[in-house]
Order: C-alpha cells, then sequence, then structure tokens
C-alpha cells in the first residue's frame, strides 16, 4: 500500500487529488496539508511514502517544505505539482531533493501512474518539459566546478551510463545503446547513485548538466552517443 500526503493551498483540488487516489486498489491518502509549514510537520508525523507538493503556497512554499522533508533523511519521496511547465521554483525544486514534477493538468491515469512510479524509487519529470526545463536553467549557469570534480568519483563506464540516464533513457534503453545486459546497467546506475551520494534519476539529470558531462543546447542524440565502452 503506497501512503500519500496531498500538499494543496487550495481545498478543493486537495479534495481532488484525494479522492482520485483514494479510489486506487494500491494508494491510501493519510493527510493533507494547506501550507507549506503543514506539509513537513505531517510528513515528519505520518512518514508518507509520497508527498504531492504545490509549489506556490503561503508560510512555507513548495520548495523550501521539499528541501526540509528530503533534508530529514525519511525515505519518503516529494512528487512536484504545478501548473507551469517551465517554472524556476521546480528546478529548485529538483535540486533539493524533489522525485520529480507534473503538471497538474496532466490526465488523472497519468498522476496516479506518477504516484505509483515515485513511490517504487523511480524519478519522473514530465516528459513534454523535461529536456527543455533542465536546459533551460542549466545554460543560465556556469559549470559547477565542484559538481564536476565529484564526476571523478566515476569510471569512463559510469560516466557514459550518467550522460545516457541525463539524455531520459530507461534502463533497458541504455542497455541497448550500450550492447550489454539490463542488469549490468542497473549496477551501474546504483554504483553512481551509491558515490555520487544521488536519491534517483531526476538528481543524476541535474548533476549531469551541472557539471558538464551533458552541454545544455546539445541535441539529444548526440547527448546520447558516447564511446562505446566494453563492461
Amino acid at each position: 500500500m503506497i501512503t500519500v500526503l496531498v500538499a494543496d493551498d487550495q481545498a478543493m483540488i486537495r479534495a481532488g487529488f484525494a479522492s482520485l487516489l483514494s479510489a486506487q486498489p494500491d494508494v491510501r491518502v493519510v493527510g493533507q496539508a494547506a501550507d507549506g509549514l503543514e506539509a513537513v510537520a505531517a510528513a515528519r508525523d505520518l512518514r508518507p511514502d509520497v508527498v504531492l507538493m504545490d509549489v506556490r503556497m503561503p508560510n512555507l512554499d513548495g520548495l523550501e517544505a521539499t528541501r526540509r522533508i528530503t533534508d530529514a533523511g525519511r525515505e519518503t519521496k516529494v512528487l512536484i505539482l504545478t501548473t507551469f511547465d517551465i517554472d524556476d521554483y521546480v528546478y529548485a525544486a529538483l535540486r533539493g531533493g524533489a522525485s520529480g514534477f507534473l503538471l497538474k493538468d496532466a490526465p488523472p491515469e497519468d498522476l496516479i501512474t506518477a504516484v505509483r512510479v515515485v513511490a517504487s524509487g523511480e524519478a519522473l519529470l514530465a516528459p513534454s518539459v523535461t529536456r527543455r526545463l533542465i536546459e533551460e536553467f542549466a545554460a543560465r549557469r556556469p559549470i559547477d566546478e565542484r559538481e564536476a570534480l565529484r564526476l571523478n568519483a566515476l569510471t569512463a563506464r559510469e560516466r557514459e551510463v550518467l550522460r545516457l540516464v541525463a539524455s531520459g533513457l530507461a534502463n533497458a534503453e541504455i542497455a541497448a545503446e550500450l550492447t550489454i545486459a539490463a542488469e549490468t546497467v542497473k549496477s551501474h546506475v546504483g554504483r553512481i547513485f551509491t558515490k555520487l551520494g544521488l536519491r534517483d534519476r531526476a538528481q543524476a539529470v541535474v548533476l549531469a548538466y551541472e557539471s558538464g558531462l551533458v552541454v545544455p543546447g546539445t541535441p539529444p542524440a548526440e547527448a546520447r552517443r558516447g564511446r562505446r565502452l566494453r563492461s
């Protein structure tokens, strides 16, 4: 059973999301919050698997609430909900530990799927804006030398896998791209996350751009093309 906390300052939206999710046999809504402070307190007390977090809320916005929840070190995942497909707050939330984001006007089935994906430990970014979002904000920032130095902990193969993760490929697609087994890719991804202290693919994408491993404006085909390395 996936437990969910819904945080949104609009009562009708909270009720709508809660009703939709509660109708699923594998989801239980354990609480609701009307602002960021309530969300942080409820996440601490209820320990939900997933928090649906609105970005703009009174008292404490969704960005700071997300940071506080993820910094607490618990297993709770945060899924950002926003009405904007390009939003400074969303990018900052991803950097702060959110596992992804979804547009509020996405179809109901997409929201249900998103909760399940995030609860399983995977990251989820709205497909229509993933690359555009990351590039939009990464392009505004110089390469972060500290993030670039973190990549020194990776082998050449692990860098290649991280580059492909950042281009949006799933493990099976990376396996096909590199002509290696899917389980081998899974092992590489696990080691990358451990070495770099990453929670999920969302943070991996951000790091890949901010470290200069993937350059904003690079066509997807080129971002995905790398040296063919042997495992």
